[in-house]
C-alpha cells in the first residue's frame, strides 16, 4: 500500500485514481484519444470503472477493461442496461442525486448538463442522462468530475454540500463549458484543487489553459490550478 493516493490524467477526459489502498479507481477511460500516453493501455488494472455518459470518448475502452467480473463498472441506469445485455458480468446502475458506496469508496452521481448515446455503426442507443462524479475515498478526500457539461447554477449545490477538494472541469468550448464558464464553475464550487480537462484534444475544442488562467484570476479564485500532461499524475490527501 502507498502512503498517499495518486491522481493520473490520460488525456481528453480520463483518470485513474489509485487510492492508498492499491484500489484503482477509473474515470471515462477512453486511452484511444490522440493525447494519451503510448503505455496507456498497458498493464491496466481496473476496481472500478465510472462512466458519465455514453459518448464513444467517454465509454472509451470500458469494454476492453471490465470483460473480469473483479471489474465493477457503474454508470447510469440506461447504460448499465445496455451493457449487461452485453454481457459484461459487473455492472451497477445509479441515477442522479444518488449515493452508492463500494469498495470503501462513496460514489454520488450528479447534474450535468450535455446529451449522452451510444453509437454502434449507425444505430445510435439512448443513454440516458449525462452526468458527474463526487468521488469520496477512503480516507474522505473528495474529488468532483464534472464530466461533459455547460455550466449550470446547481453547481452551487454541488459545492455546498459535497465539498469537494477537487474540481476536475471540462475547459475545451464547443461542446463544453470554455474557459469563461469554467472558471465561473469554479466560482460555485469552491474547491482547493483544481484540474482543466477535456481541451485541446481536436482543433474544435480550441479553449486553453492560458485563457482558463486568466478567467480564473478575473474571478478572484485562490484555489490552486494543477495543469497535468496526459500520463501525469499528482498526490491527492
Amino acid at each position: 500500500m502507498a502512503d498517499t493516493n495518486i491522481l493520473t490524467f490520460y488525456g481528453h477526459s480520463a483518470f485513474c485514481i489509485t487510492t492508498k489502498k492499491g484500489l484503482n479507481i477509473w474515470i471515462d477511460p477512453w486511452l484511444d484519444n490522440p493525447k494519451a500516453p503510448r503505455w496507456a493501455k498497458q498493464d491496466v488494472k481496473a476496481d472500478l470503472i465510472l462512466v458519465t455518459h455514453g459518448h464513444g470518448d467517454h465509454l472509451g475502452n470500458c469494454m476492453d477493461m471490465a470483460t473480469s467480473s473483479a471489474t465493477e463498472i457503474v454508470a447510469i441506469h440506461e447504460i448499465q442496461q445496455y451493457l449487461l445485455a452485453k454481457g459484461f458480468p459487473n455492472v451497477t446502475g445509479m441515477n442522479i442525486g444518488g449515493t452508492y458506496v463500494t469498495k470503501g469508496v462513496s460514489i454520488t452521481m450528479v447534474q450535468a448538463v450535455h446529451s449522452s448515446s451510444i453509437q454502434e455503426g449507425q444505430e445510435i442507443f439512448y443513454g440516458g442522462e449525462a452526468a458527474g462524479f463526487v468521488i469520496d475515498i477512503d480516507d474522505g478526500c473528495k474529488i468532483y468530475h464534472a464530466g461533459d457539461t455547460a455550466l449550470f447554477g446547481d453547481m452551487a449545490i454541488i459545492g455546498n454540500l459535497y465539498h469537494p477538494k477537487i474540481a476536475i472541469v471540462p475547459i475545451g468550448d464547443h461542446y463544453v463549458m470554455g474557459p469563461r464558464e469554467a472558471a465561473y464553475a469554479c466560482k460555485l464550487l469552491d474547491p482547493k484543487i483544481i484540474l482543466p480537462m477535456h481541451y485541446g484534444t481536436f482543433p474544435v475544442l480550441t479553449g486553453t489553459v492560458g485563457e482558463f488562467k486568466r478567467q480564473l484570476k478575473a474571478h478572484h479564485i485562490e484555489a490552486d490550478l494543477v495543469v497535468l500532461e496526459p500520463g501525469q499524475s499528482i498526490e491527492i490527501r
